[in-house]
């Protein structure tokens, strides 16, 4: 079977379904598995792919995801005969199912059960370990200039809220609103969590949002961005992941 892999964290499942060996191209921002990515073909960015390059490489399975990747490189795609298997979880729920797709698809369906499985019960751990703590409100923020962070319907909140996060910007219509300094003075959040990707926060970018907000400068922590945006084998640490950073105690 051959395979392309438009996605980081698809690409990183595909290893770790044994599957592996099996691609033939991944994008520039597939880094892990870092011993086994370096000598795979790079046919681009997860958002600029080279199409024409996909199609010479004879695919029998392309993975993209929904918010990776472009909806007309998928149509290219797809229009020039290639099988794409797309997907876009938001939830546990619909990451463990996702896994299981991809598994039956690479017909690695043990293997991913396995994952898939492990994603289910330390979610179930985690959900009940928060139940008996008090919740943490906060906020994630993932670019500056302008800043922004995330709504309900995003995987980091998902993550979050499992673990006893309340996200104080869960309500806004868009996925991924813009947000003002004074917003979050006025949403006065528990945490203030900076993620390590996109955007690749400093201890400056603390010392300037405490500034900005007024907020104590012990209420903003990073946060890594792969454990707590990755969908896929990586799951099961981010879910542990997700509850360890909203615990450690304020300095």
């Amino acid at each position: 079977m051959r395979l392309v892999s438009l996605c980081p964290s698809l690409t990183e499942l595909v290893f770790d379904l044994g599957r592996g060996d099996d691609l033939v191209g991944v994008t520039r921002w597939c880094v892990h598995p870092a011993d086994g990515v370096g000598a795979i073909e790079k046919v681009g960015g997860t958002k600029d792919p080279d199409v024409a390059r996909v199609v010479e490489l004879g695919p029998d399975l392309v993975l993209m995801n929904r918010e990776e990747n472009r909806l007309e490189d998928g149509q290219a795609l797809e229009a020039a005969g290639l099988r794409c298997h797309v997907t876009m979880p938001r939830t546990i729920e619909e990451t463990a199912e996702m896994v299981r797709s991809i598994g039956l698809a690479l017909e690695r369906v043990d293997a991913a059960e396995r994952i898939a499985v492990d994603i289910e019960v330390r979610a179930e751990r985690v959900q009940k370990t928060a139940a008996d703590r008090p919740a943490v409100r906060f906020a994630y923020l993932i670019w500056r200039r302008p800043w922004m962070t995330v709504n309900g319907d995003t995987f980091a909140h998902a993550l979050l809220s499992l673990a006893g996060g309340v996200n104080i910007f869960a309500d806004r219509p868009e996925r991924y609103p813009e947000i003002r300094p004074d917003e979050l003075t006025a949403g006065d959040p528990d945490l203030v969590l900076l993620c390590t990707e996109p955007f690749p926060f400093t201890e400056t970018h603390i010392d300037q949002l405490a500034d900005l907000t007024g907020l104590p400068r012990a209420r903003f922590r990073f946060a890594d961005g792969e454990y707590l945006s990755w969908h896929g084998s990586r799951t099961p640490a981010g879910i542990d992941y997700a509850a360890r950073v909203l615990r450690l105690p304020l300095s």
